[in-house]
């Protein structure tokens, strides 16, 4: 995983060059991961049938992060980058630091539904204006802050290969240079707010970094995102805000403004109709043999799946983006079976602690994983085809 990154005494500083640029996308791939377990661990310890809404909305920005990764995915790909997902470091060890960020963020832990979660949440989100960069700042602080780094490099980068390829210095004119097989579009992909597009040249680029800062941080300084203008979808209200309205127990009301409370409609939240976890659990805690271990166990392999999944997505193989879904709901699944089971520790079991998926994979779990995906898309494959000459 990467975690740190050479930055200017003077402050975060965009990449300099395509090869930094990649380094940077990687980093977002990490970034737009590391938040995907945090924000299921806090909507899957929700009782099921309880705090509805809040589920909802939780959901809602978990699919809307599926979204960010694959477009951060496709603008990898675009400049002649290779996404990097399926291998066991590039899952966070929780609490685990974002990618890139200034020492002065704490690390993000892995949180029961509760108020505490609804906070980390928020951090991971705020917009960029509510945290400006600083004196002796050498890392970002906001997500909208990190990618607006990636925005000036995709201009400044484009317009000096312009330069070189009119004087001579470069073969080419562009540095989106990636093959265009492994973008993955909307026909690859399921409706999670927004559509996945191709990232083929400048705009389709700084497009796809509008999409996720817009997402998360809200648009022009305001509460919305932009996927009324962009997708022609309902306007939403951005992630940060979203959590807030869990957070307060309220919902938004049409001319809301950022640094006010939500006026809008109550939200009825029950913060003591969660599992409450331990969150730095892991693995080793739960005794050899029994059927937590076991579920733990299973818990990470199927999540390994996932991640392999994404990846042959993300490398040319984009209909495996579609068996991700299902394997969402088995996470959801083998997750509830942990829940359900006090704590082995007798003393957090006494405290109400609960098991919990702790999100450790192996490489074992990617080489079983490799070749059932291989054999699924196989199948899908020869299927296909068998359809194609009746």
């Amino acid at each position: 995983m990467i975690t740190a990154y050479a930055l200017s005494e003077g402050g975060p500083r965009p990449p300099a060059t395509v090869a930094e640029l990649r380094t940077f996308l990687q980093a977002a791939l990490e970034v737009e991961h590391l938040t995907i377990p945090v924000y299921m661990t806090g909507m899957y310890t929700i009782r099921p049938g309880t705090n509805r809404q809040a589920h909802d909305t939780v959901r809602s920005v978990l699919l809307e992060e599926m979204l960010h990764l694959t477009l951060a995915a496709n603008l990898l790909n675009a400049v002649g980058g290779t996404p990097d997902v399926a291998h066991p470091r590039f899952v966070a060890g929780y609490p685990a630091p974002l990618p890139f960020s200034d020492p002065s963020l704490p690390k993000i832990p892995l949180q029961h539904f509760s108020p505490q979660a609804l906070d980390t949440f928020m951090l991971i989100e705020r917009p960029r204006s509510f945290v400006p960069t600083r004196p002796g700042q050498t890392g970002w602080t906001s997500i909208g802050q990190f990618y607006d780094l990636i925005r000036q490099a995709l201009i400044q980068l484009e317009r000096q290969q312009q330069r070189d390829h009119e004087e001579g210095r470069a073969a080419g004119r562009t540095i989106f240079t990636g093959p265009p097989e492994r973008q993955v579009g909307p026909e690859d992909f399921y409706n999670s707010g927004g559509e996945v597009f191709p990232v083929t040249d400048l705009r389709s680029a700084l497009l796809a970094v509008e999409v996720i800062s817009d997402q998360g941080e809200g648009v022009d300084d305001t509460i919305w995102d932009s996927d009324d203008t962009v997708f022609g979808e309902d306007r939403q209200v951005a992630h940060y805000f979203r959590f807030k309205e869990i957070r307060v127990g309220r919902r938004y009301g049409r001319y809301d403004l950022p640094r006010t409370e939500p006026s809008g409609p109550l939200i009825d939240v029950t913060w003591d109709d969660a599992y409450a976890i331990h969150g730095a659990a892991k693995v080793r805690d739960y005794p050899a043999g029994s059927q937590v271990r076991r579920h733990a166990q299973a818990f990470n392999e199927r999540y390994a799946y996932l991640l392999t999944l994404l990846e042959l997505a993300f490398t040319g193989s984009p209909l495996a983006m579609r068996y991700a879904v299902p394997v969402m709901l088995e996470l959801r699944d083998l997750s509830e079976r942990l829940y359900r089971n006090p704590y082995p520790d007798p003393d957090l079991a006494a405290r109400g602690l609960h098991a919990a998926p702790t999100f450790e994979l192996v490489e074992e779990y990617f080489e079983a994983a490799h070749t059932e995906a291989a054999a699924a898309i196989r199948a899908h494959r020869a299927m296909t085809a068998e359809e194609s000459t009746r």
